[in-house]
């Protein structure tokens, strides 16, 4: 009989600050690692093609590292193959090191039955000799990547080297314009790592271990969402994983948390920032909820009348906690924010703060603010935002 290991206990705020450590947003940051260290420390940036400030995968580091220089951080990504992007969460950039561990995940899509997208006969294999003798290439170089306007009308080509892409048998190596550059992977990852050799549970239980170590702390969902494992898979190796369980106070659930995290109480410096809505830290709306007692939602795609934060609102954090939101925008050298949500007086400080950085990051020397949900807060707002652009 196997004597079951001892359960941690955890204060609600000893996770919360487990999690901004983990996440890179408490103690002093790791600035000589730079964007590539951020990427290898959260495992996973997600990608998505709405830019207001700027897109979410540069939005990621800006938060951490601060006004790191934009041309910088697609360099860091897609220079001297140390990233690939694949699916984890959502689209993502991974480090390259990972690229063994999610060969279950090629596996299960070599594996799949039906797809959304038919494939013509004879177009896979031309997509591939054609990768071969010119790539890199994007799906437009290929022979184009719709048949109609439609987004969802896909050419043969983009259909096939989209699944190329799902086996492993190609790599998008960087992003041109937006649009994916395809290679094929025996080029673009190094020979060391090019290889599926690792059965599904060794998979699984390396993902399982690096969420948790991203995470800090989290319950079985969080852990299981944060590569978009099934909450099955995560059973299967979570007691091989490295993790230790703890329990938190206030979230009744069994949790898991880094152990190495528990060894250190997490102290230092705080930053204030505005976060991308798919930024790691704040991506899973129950944990968000549990965590910061905020709750966060994507507005992109609601109707303009059923919004009630704005478009692309970005929650602020300060302090170790959110404390608001600003729905940005930019014209010319303005940043503009639209719509400004405080957690009362005591925001207003680290909201200005955040703005004016933000600014000064996408190259605006102004900040207009259009709308504060407290209209008593918004004569503060201003009057701070003055103080800090002088």
């Amino acid at each position: 009989m196997t004597t079951p290991r001892p359960t941690t206990p955890l204060s609600a705020d000893e996770a919360r600050r487990l999690a901004l450590r983990a996440q890179g947003f408490l103690g002093a940051p790791d600035r000589k690692s730079g964007v590539r260290g951020v990427l290898r420390h959260l495992g996973a940036v997600q990608l998505d093609t709405i830019s207001v400030l700027a897109r979410s995968h540069e939005l990621i580091p800006y938060a951490r590292l601060g006004t790191v220089g934009r041309k910088s951080i697609e360099n860091a990504y897609w220079k001297d193959t140390h990233a690939f992007e694949y699916w984890s969460h959502a689209a993502c950039i991974l480090p390259i090191e990972e690229w063994p561990h999610f060969a279950f995940r090629r596996r299960a899509y070599r594996n799949r039955p039906h797809w959304n997208h038919d494939l013509p006969d004879g177009v896979y294999d031309q997509v591939i000799k054609q990768l071969r003798a010119e790539g890199p290439l994007t799906a437009t170089e290929l022979g184009g990547a719709k048949k109609t306007s439609e987004w969802w009308d896909w050419s043969g080509a983009k259909v096939a080297v989209e699944r190329a892409l799902m086996y492993g048998e190609v790599v998008c190596v960087e992003r041109r314009g937006w649009k994916r550059v395809y290679d094929l992977a025996e080029r673009a990852v190094p020979e060391a790592l090019l290889h599926d050799d690792l059965d599904d549970a060794e998979c699984l239980r390396r993902l399982v271990r690096l969420a948790g170590q991203s995470l800090g702390v989290g319950t079985r969902a969080d852990i299981a969402d944060y590569h978009r494992l099934k909450g099955e898979q995560v059973d299967t190796v979570i007691a091989d994983s490295g993790l230790v369980p703890v329990t938190v106070e206030g979230w009744g659930k069994q949790a898991w948390a880094d152990p190495a995290a528990l060894e250190t109480p997490p102290r230092g410096r705080h930053r204030t920032t505005l976060l991308s809505p798919f930024d790691s830290l704040v991506w899973e709306r129950a944990r968000t909820e549990r965590i910061f007692g905020f709750t966060h939602r994507l507005e992109a795609y609601v109707p303009k009348p059923k919004r009630v934060y704005g478009y692309f609102a970005m929650p602020v954090l300060a302090g170790g906690h959110l404390v608001g939101r600003v729905d940005p925008a930019r014209e010319g050298r303005t940043l503009v924010a639209r719509q400004v949500t405080l957690d009362g007086p005591k925001a207003v400080p680290a909201v200005a703060q955040a703005l004016v950085e933000a600014a000064s990051w996408v190259n605006c020397t102004d900040v207009r603010v259009e709308r504060v949900d407290a209209p008593d807060l918004r004569e503060p707002l201003t009057r701070e935002l003055t103080r800090a652009l002088t």
